[in-house]
């Protein structure tokens, strides 16, 4: 049997928008998608509720998410790193 017996977790790259809630974050994640027609890249935004643990995120900061079970009703990613804190 292959190692393959853990689900790899999806991770997406996002930037802070909201940081106001007790250990949650609303995160903004952009992504180009082609025009269905004309080829051209649009681009796409999502925005994600996080749980923060710790309450160390910033508005600004570039921060990783991985997919994790429901938290809350909207809350169902987990902050997995600060990649980029925002410069004062």
């Amino acid at each position: 049997m292959s190692d393959h017996s853990e689900k790899q977790k999806q991770v997406v790259k996002g930037r802070v928008v909201s940081n106001k809630m007790d250990k949650s974050i609303t995160v903004l994640v952009e992504r180009l998608v082609p025009h269905p027609v004309y080829g051209k890249y649009v681009r796409r935004s999502t925005r994600l509720m996080a749980h923060d643990e710790e309450n160390v995120c910033q508005e600004g900061d570039l921060v990783a998410l991985t997919a994790c079970r429901p938290l809350s009703k909207r809350k169902t990613w987990r902050l997995l790193e600060v990649l980029e804190t925002k410069q004062q």
